[in-house]
């Protein structure tokens, strides 16, 4: 992870058809008191403690399980539960939340309406569909899922179960509403045509070829591989303890896309977001000979998108160029900016916090700001320009059957998992 990337991660931890599907299903009812949401957290690393503070703020939401597999995080995240209810209802103590080893167990809990799953990107898809099965309204990190096939099965579950969704893409909600101003000077023309758009972020997952060694006592090391292919222990990627880093796992293609999708996930949506494909994807993939930036992405319309460039998103058209980042917001000529958008002007979803805008669409029985759908096509961007690098073959996709034209290529579409683990 470079530095850029480790600032922006920083900087967060501080700090359509799914919608007509989901306003026309019946939602699952609140079970907590005075329609209190009960809330369970699986995966309480460093980003899922980021989670885990924002919501204890929450009036209308209620934690009241931890799930980790390993026993110092979530004894470390059950403590700081009941510490903050103590202190918000003036009482030496507070008893309510209880830990969990196995996130099935959770699952299994009929009081939990609505879970946050923080954990490493090769459990999104189990942990996502098993909750979407159990009826739990879901909140999941971004990369949504490790492979694309994943994707899709996610996707079918939630609308077959009629759960509120919403991926962790917060720049689509957060940092001062820049990328969203972006979206919509671009949606509305302002650069005139879209000709290229650059993503500046980390390269792609390379195959784990860490030292193994014995797992500490109280950390699950098998459950924490679950369908990810056997291994011993390290820990580069599963830290001893509670830790206050982003683990490195990161980076390696048996448990992530490495750093390509890992910011990519956030700036590779916004390009999506921008260009009006939420429910499609580029048909063209094209990796440099060598190198691990430069690969060329090509939609059906046109549009060029090059993985590499400045950190974060620069967008090119026939009269001008917009470039967003976090905390960056700029345009060239300047006009482009100071020119207010009419009261006719298209306009895009306004959520101004990620979290609050599931909170508040599981409630109303709306849609999200990124549902599983969204959520998908950004994250399979992402995996085309891993498995481009991977093969170094031109690749022609088709974004409606999810299929390449290419046998080798396919094989990193819907890989299968270690057994025993299944959908």
């Amino acid at each position: 992870m470079n530095h850029d990337e480790l600032l922006h991660r920083r900087t967060f931890v501080k700090t359509i058809a799914v919608g007509a599907l989901a306003s026309a299903i019946t939602l699952p009812r609140l079970s907590a008191a005075n329609d209190r949401l009960n809330l369970a957290f699986i995966g309480v690393g460093t980003m899922g403690r980021g989670h885990l503070g924002a919501f204890l703020g929450m009036a209308d939401v209620q934690v009241v399980a931890v799930c980790d597999v390993v026993a110092e995080r979530r004894d470390a995240a059950k403590k700081t539960v009941e510490t903050r209810y103590a202190a918000q209802r003036g009482k030496v103590e507070y008893k309510g939340c209880t830990t969990h080893n196995d996130f099935r167990e959770v699952l299994e809990r009929k009081d939990i309406d609505a879970v946050v799953i923080a954990t490493p990107d090769h459990w999104h898809a189990l942990n996502a569909i098993h909750a979407a099965r159990a009826g739990k309204h879901i909140y999941c990190e971004k990369p949504l899922t490790r492979t694309i096939g994943e994707g899709r099965r996610l996707v079918s579950e939630v609308a077959k179960a009629g759960i509120v969704f919403q991926t962790g893409s917060q720049q689509r909600s957060e940092f001062g509403g820049n990328f969203r101003k972006a979206v919509e000077l671009i949606r509305n023309g302002r650069i005139g045509k879209v000709k290229t758009v650059r993503i500046g972020v980390g390269g792609p997952a390379k195959v784990c070829d860490l030292p193994e060694g014995e797992a500490p006592t109280g950390t699950d090391w098998d459950l924490w591989l679950g369908p990810a292919p056997k291994r011993g222990y390290s820990d580069v990627l599963c830290p001893k303890g509670v830790h206050g880093h982003f683990p490195a796992w990161r980076n390696y293609r048996e448990y992530a896309g490495g750093g390509l999708a890992d910011m990519g996930a956030h700036h590779f949506d916004i390009a999506q977001w921008a260009l009006d494909m939420d429910g499609s994807g580029p048909i063209t993939i094209e990796p440099p000979e060598k190198g691990d930036t430069g690969l060329r992405f090509v939609y059906a319309n046109g549009v060029e998108m090059f993985h590499g460039g400045p950190s974060g998103c620069t967008f090119e058209g026939e009269s001008g160029k917009i470039y967003v980042d976090r905390g960056a917001l700029t345009s060239d000529p300047g006009t482009i900016l100071t020119t207010p958008l009419g009261d006719d002007a298209k306009k895009v979803y306004r959520a101004d916090n990620q979290r609050r805008n599931w909170i508040e669409c599981i409630q109303s029985k709306k849609p999200t700001i990124c549902p599983a759908e969204v959520g998908h096509r950004s994250a399979s961007v992402c995996t085309l320009g891993n498995i481009g690098y991977w093969t170094r073959k031109k690749l022609t996709w088709n974004p409606e059957k999810e299929t390449f034209d290419d046998a080798e290529a396919n094989k990193f579409v819907d890989p299968a998992m270690r057994g025993p683990w299944k959908f």
